[in-house]
């Protein structure tokens, strides 16, 4: 998903440099009087006083209303990590996403960082849907509380990964997830891919025929374009994503593809 490569807090400078838009001290002007104008870097801040700091931040590309765009900060809290007993480390991360043209509330989402592969997930299910707090109604005890909801249920994410390592994948099983993964990145009728390709692990701690490993393996050639296919007589290579949105979306997606293979 996220090139959440650091796992130490960025400095403000850093951020600035990454998002500027992240410290806009205006809003837009198309906004309404009603709206009350927040800036990311205050959510920031206080999400420093509760141990959480920035990891990495990303900002859409803006012809207009530059400073006011849709922007990415992702959070990690050194003193939160989930230690697997297979030596997988997983780091829990929170992503907000925010923008300064009154167009978007504060959403916070649950994401992992997984150490081994420095991939990025994001966590989409009914336990883990995205919180949003409001511009006008933003307080520090509101968004205490939305990230406690969050660290409250990390052990359902536990629960979760253990279902996928024990969910054991055959050939045909794997050929089935790795094509409907396929599909949502691709509009795939057109276009030919060797399967087994997409299926290889890139490091010998991602081989197995688990579903956590399985959808490591797929999860990280999808996102950092690791995919070859030919159009008609054509050889192409996808391209890494860079966009943070669709980064989300097919990390959610694939989530959600998941666990519909998980064991119960």
């Amino acid at each position: 998903m996220l090139d959440i490569k650091k796992n130490q807090f960025m400095t403000k400078e850093e951020i600035r440099q990454a998002a500027s838009s992240v410290f806009t001290k205006e809003k837009g002007d198309k906004t309404s009087s009603h709206y009350k104008h927040i800036s990311t870097e205050q959510i920031i801040d206080d999400m420093n006083a509760l141990g959480w700091g920035v990891v990495d931040a990303k900002q859409v590309r803006a012809r207009k209303g530059v400073g006011f765009q849709k922007h990415l900060v992702v959070f990690g809290n050194p003193e939160i990590v989930i230690n697997g007993n297979d030596g997988d480390t997983v780091f829990p991360r929170i992503l907000l996403t925010n923008s300064h043209d009154g167009k978007n509330a504060f959403t916070f989402t649950a994401g992992l960082f997984r150490l081994v592969c420095e991939n990025g997930l994001v966590i989409s299910d009914e336990n883990f849907a995205s919180l949003k707090i409001r511009h006008m109604g933003y307080d520090f005890e509101e968004l205490q509380k939305t990230i406690n909801t969050i660290v409250e249920k990390l052990p359902l994410t536990v629960e979760c990964m253990n279902r996928f390592k024990q969910t054991q994948l055959d050939e045909d099983k794997k050929q089935q997830f790795a094509l409907a993964a396929l599909g949502l990145r691709f509009n795939t009728e057109n276009l030919t891919f060797n399967v087994e390709d997409i299926l290889e692990p890139t490091r010998p701690e991602d081989k197995g025929n688990d579903l956590w490993s399985v959808y490591n393996v797929v999860q990280e050639k999808l996102v950092h374009g690791m995919v070859n296919y030919q159009n008609g007589n054509k050889n192409r290579k996808a391209r890494r994503i860079k966009n943070f949105q669709q980064d989300i979306k097919l990390n959610s997606e694939l989530y959600e593809l998941a666990m519909e293979y998980a064991v119960a």
